[in-house]
């Protein structure tokens, strides 16, 4: 019997990606996000690209709706593995002169987001036998840096609820993965950062010879859950060669 991923935030970047990989090692995914004809079109291209792929379904989610998560997990006879990858950066301004308001939607999607989709889907991963949670934070998880408030304060948390679902889940069959990447150059991310300035989006990656891509982090995710079922992988910080921290980065001239 093929195992069942669900995968959120899957309309881009690191969760289209993770969608691929898994599909690729042959698991069902459930490819969940807001914006169904991104879901449709990547639907699409594994089924038509990834050979070998298991069966990739596309559901609409809003992972800051309580309604849409329950309806997408009444929805699914099963789930073994539960990627919460929905997320995402707004701003860049000190605390001084930050918006409440990004703060709050920062941790919306971050943070309650992970726990109400973790919620939802957790007795069907109990039930599996060899049930798996994977949380995709952040370096701002663990290292602060100047106008990285409201992001790292989301990540600390989504931190602290990995530690302590590692803590009260020991005894059930599910595992607890924490993956931290560093810089990744995804289409969006940096985009939404800065509300659609294209040109402050792309400041943070000039003169990094290579930063890490999408296919990265999702490597992590496939490598992670392909453990035999009785070796938990704590935690992946994955960055490229040439960042020491999210503040130190080497930038060619």
């Amino acid at each position: 019997m093929r195992k069942t991923a669900v995968v959120t935030g899957a309309s881009s970047g690191i969760g289209a990606a993770t969608a691929r990989r898994l599909a690729a090692e042959g698991f069902d995914v459930v490819a969940a996000a807001r914006r169904r004809d991104r879901l449709d079109a990547l639907v699409k291209e594994i089924t038509e690209q990834v050979p070998g792929a298991g069966r990739v379904a596309p559901v609409t989610l809003d992972v800051t709706s309580q309604e849409s998560v329950d309806a997408m997990a009444a929805a699914l006879d099963s789930c073994h593995v539960l990627v919460n990858n929905a997320g995402g950066a707004i701003g860049l301004e000190s605390v001084a002169d930050a918006d409440p308001a990004d703060w709050q939607a920062m941790y919306d999607t971050n943070v309650l987001g992970l726990l109400r989709v973790t919620k939802a889907l957790l007795p069907k991963m109990i039930e599996s036998g060899a049930g798996h949670v994977v949380n995709i934070t952040s370096l701002a998880a663990h290292v602060a840096y100047e106008g990285g408030g409201g992001y790292n304060a989301a990540k600390h948390a989504a931190y602290a609820v990995n530690e302590v679902m590692r803590l009260e889940l020991v005894d059930r069959p599910v595992r607890i993965t924490e993956i931290a990447p560093g810089l990744v150059r995804t289409e969006e991310f940096s985009l939404v950062r800065f509300r659609g300035d294209s040109e402050r989006a792309g400041k943070p990656y000039e003169g990094v010879p290579e930063p890490l891509v999408a296919a990265d982090v999702a490597d992590c995710v496939a490598w992670a859950v392909t453990r035999p079922a009785h070796v938990n992988i704590d935690r992946i910080d994955v960055q490229p060669r040439v960042q020491a921290a999210p503040h130190k980065l080497h930038r060619e001239s």
